[in-house]
């Protein structure tokens, strides 16, 4: 009596390799991802012409009725929070909600200029 061989399978490929591959590249997409912080409040940029994006910088918060926010800093404090900033010589990017008055905001210039901050660029949206 003669029995047929049984037939040689390929051994299956190892799967672990590769799973330990792809939690790899996620834990470094998620390490090198910068994440950034939410808004202190809601704020509708003013609408300008064409023009270049800022570049990342700190950033001023100011709100439709004059209220600021600077970091974790709110209020009258956030003064003298711009001026003990880790990079004074780094512009200062102000978002200003497009319902506020245009001189709170000329009001609030010379201050931030007495504070030590010497470049200011106001945030817009685009057309």
């Amino acid at each position: 009596m003669e029995f047929a061989r049984p037939r040689h399978r390929r051994p299956l490929e190892p799967i672990v390799p590769m799973i330990n591959v792809v939690f790899l590249l996620l834990i470094f997409f998620l390490m090198s991802a910068q994440i950034a912080p939410p808004a202190p409040f809601d704020v509708t940029l003013p609408e300008s012409g064409a023009g270049e994006r800022a570049a990342p910088a700190d950033t001023l918060y100011m709100d439709e009725g004059g209220r600021l926010a600077f970091n974790a800093v709110r209020g009258d404090a956030v003064l003298d929070a711009l001026a003990a900033r880790a990079t004074p010589d780094a512009a200062l990017q102000i978002r200003a909600d497009a319902g506020m008055e245009a001189r709170a905001l000329a009001r609030l210039l010379p201050e931030l200029a007495a504070h030590g901050v010497a470049k200011v660029e106001i945030v817009t949206r685009a057309k």
